[in-house]
């Protein structure tokens, strides 16, 4: 927030011209029952550099003083119009007079008029009105002790759909296996795919790896040439490899089957000697057992017609073909996956707006940044000279009041410091400022506040509701509050918000200390946000 609203507290001067002012007293209704409320209004219209003040009363005359409501400032013609209402209410009935009351209107004393009113008595009848008997203590339901409810209907949604996921996964694997593996050659490249996306190394599964690695080879030559590999040891599989090989005419390099010894026997060790290779030799055990499967299944010998000769697909072709049908199922269930995710979120989204409400889940789902602020981590500190102590959701920022006062408003001044979070077009705003004066100065806060007002105009301020009362701190020190409504004018986006402010001013003997708040009206967060940093302000002195 701009700082230009000091320009008007050193140039505007303390003069005050007294001008006799006319008290219009009325009253809502001259006759009531007994501790029903008559509502006094008094007004007045006074010049933009008059001060009012209305008494605190707790009781006038014989009425008590129930509620006293805060001052209505309404603007007229460069004048203020001044409403002030107090709620009256007598427990007896009989006829009463509300006596004059003593306004000061630039320190001169002017007197309402006095007013008769009537309580009436409040007839009962035992006779007709029927009597009962006095009800049990009915207990209040709590909002959060149902919050059991809510996880149960979030656990057994997050568990029907892992089910679901779970069914479709099982069923497309077992799909998998009937209808794409229908040959050894397929089945194993297909199986060493998966092992690599199972990313077992990756995970230090070393052992898992080459029991699966394995186990796939053994697969494959017993299918494939009938040889009982998966009973077999090391020893045993190589030599019976050797002697199929004979038997079947089959083409095979000693380079391969020395390949495919040296893979089983480091998988021995590593599942039984707890050896542990390193990564690029369990890429290079992967890649020999790839190439000893294909080198095997092109030596098999095959007898076809020419007819089946023609029918059958390259061995690149059916890797493709094997390749495209497994990523059809996997992006399958990935969509199938990501489905049920949406499918789970919109539900415990429209279950969460059915029973709480669409503002409970745009504020604690989607989010809410004043919410954030208030149940965020708060901070106590003092700012500025004389200090003000309060509690804020953030820490306040120094700002340079050199870069926005100008050197003649500099040159009255012996101090100022000022500190803020946040700006008039965001959702929450605060500022703290202190001042020190070099020469002694006596401060108007009535015209500080009017001399700032008309700075927020200036900065698109539009349609500004003011109301002023005398405020007072915890600790009994008295200051001037305004408040009211506003429109900010973006001049981004160039569009307009209802916005909601306070401001608080206090005047030392030679020093000012002055809070403003200004959020959106309307937001409830930030209503409790501004209660509370309110009651935690604590007012250092002046020190001459």
């Amino acid at each position: 927030m701009k700082l230009k609203f000091y320009i008007f507290l050193f140039l505007l001067t303390s003069a005050v011209f007294a001008q006799q002012k006319q008290v219009e007293t009325s009253i809502d209704t001259t006759k009531n029952k007994i501790g029903a409320e008559f509502k006094l209004t008094l007004k007045t219209v006074v010049s933009s550099k008059s001060k009012v003040v209305f008494p605190k009363l707790k009781t006038i005359g014989p009425l008590e003083v129930i509620q006293s409501y805060p001052i209505d400032t309404v603007k007229k013609d460069g004048n203020y119009e001044l409403i002030k209402k107090y709620g009256l209410t007598q427990f007896d009935s009989g006829r009463y007079t509300i006596p004059s009351i003593k306004i000061l209107i630039d320190k001169k004393p002017y007197l309402s008029d006095s007013i008769r009113v009537e309580v009436a008595n409040v007839k009962v009848d035992t006779m007709q009105q029927k009597m009962y008997d006095i009800k049990d203590i009915s207990t209040v339901e709590s909002g959060i002790g149902d919050w059991w409810k809510y996880v149960l209907a979030i656990v057994i949604i997050l568990g029907i759909g892992a089910f679901v996921y779970w069914f479709v996964k099982k069923r497309q694997h077992k799909k998998i296996e009937e209808e794409v593996y229908k040959t050894p050659i397929e089945k194993a490249t297909s199986l060493l795919n998966n092992l690599e996306q199972k990313e077992l190394v990756q995970k230090g599964e070393i052992k898992e790896y080459y029991s699966e690695l394995t186990d796939i080879a053994r697969n494959y030559i017993e299918e494939a040439i009938h040889i009982p590999a998966m009973e077999s040891t090391t020893s045993e599989l190589i030599l019976a490899i050797r002697t199929a090989s004979t038997k079947k005419k089959m083409t095979l390099t000693p380079e391969t089957v020395e390949n495919l010894e040296r893979v089983l026997r480091q998988a021995d060790l590593v599942k039984f000697a707890k050896s542990k290779p390193l990564d690029f030799e369990i890429t290079e055990d992967r890649n020999k057992i790839q190439r000893v499967i294909l080198t095997l299944d092109n030596a098999i010998p095959t007898e076809v017609s020419a007819d089946e000769e023609d029918q059958l697909l390259n061995e690149a072709q059916k890797q493709k073909q094997i390749q495209l049908q497994l990523r059809k199922k996997r992006n399958k269930r990935i969509a199938i996956a990501v489905g049920t995710v949406v499918f789970l979120l919109a539900a415990t989204t429209t279950f969460f707006i059915v029973t709480k409400g669409f503002n409970y889940v745009k504020d604690n789902i989607i989010g809410h940044p004043s919410k954030e602020l208030l149940e965020g981590e708060w901070v106590k500190s003092e700012y500025g000279n004389p200090g003000i102590l309060i509690e804020t959701p953030k820490v306040l920022k120094r700002m340079d009041t050199q870069k926005v006062l100008p050197k003649e408003a500099m040159a009255l001044i012996k101090e100022m410091q000022l500190f803020g979070y946040g700006s008039m077009i965001d959702n929450f705003y605060i500022a703290v400022s202190t001042s020190k004066f070099k020469n002694p100065t006596d401060i108007d806060l009535a015209k500080a506040l009017e001399g700032y007002l008309k700075v927020i105009e200036a900065q698109g301020g539009q349609n500004i509701i003011v109301k002023q009362e005398d405020y007072q701190t915890n600790q009994g020190i008295q200051g001037l509050k305004g408040y009211g409504t506003m429109s900010i004018l973006n001049p981004t986006t160039k569009t307009s918000t209802k916005a909601y402010y306070e401001i608080l001013l206090f005047k030392q003997e030679q020093g000012l200390q002055q809070i403003v708040i200004l959020h959106e009206e309307g937001d409830t967060y930030a209503n409790d946000i501004t209660t509370r940093i309110l009651n935690s302000v604590e007012l250092k002195k002046a020190n001459n």
